[in-house]
């Protein structure tokens, strides 16, 4: 089990939060061809270390968050709000 820092309501358990997806996407334009789309919405790296995700706090505020987690370790690197700045996560250990 991780903990989070939420930038709203401070220190939650994970069980809070429902993922929601991958925060570096990078999402076509409209009018976009099929490929383009076909990229954006399936053809996806799986990341091994350090990777930027959005989390939605369920049992909590309600907010939208972004997460710096470490895929293999699951340690948390930084939290906040989905938009603005991340503060790294101090003194705790996030596996």
């Amino acid at each position: 089990m991780f903990r989070f820092t939420c930038p709203h309501c401070g220190e939650r358990d994970v069980v809070e939060f429902s993922y929601g997806g991958d925060a570096s996407v990078v999402v076509p334009d409209l009018a976009a061809g099929e490929e383009a789309w076909f990229d954006a919405v399936y053809q996806r790296d799986n990341p091994r270390g350090p990777h930027v995700e959005y989390w939605h706090h369920v049992a909590g505020c309600r907010q939208w968050i972004r997460v710096e987690r470490d895929t293999l370790t699951h340690e948390i690197l930084a939290c906040g709000p989905a938009t603005g700045r991340m503060r790294p996560e101090t003194g705790g250990e996030g596996a």
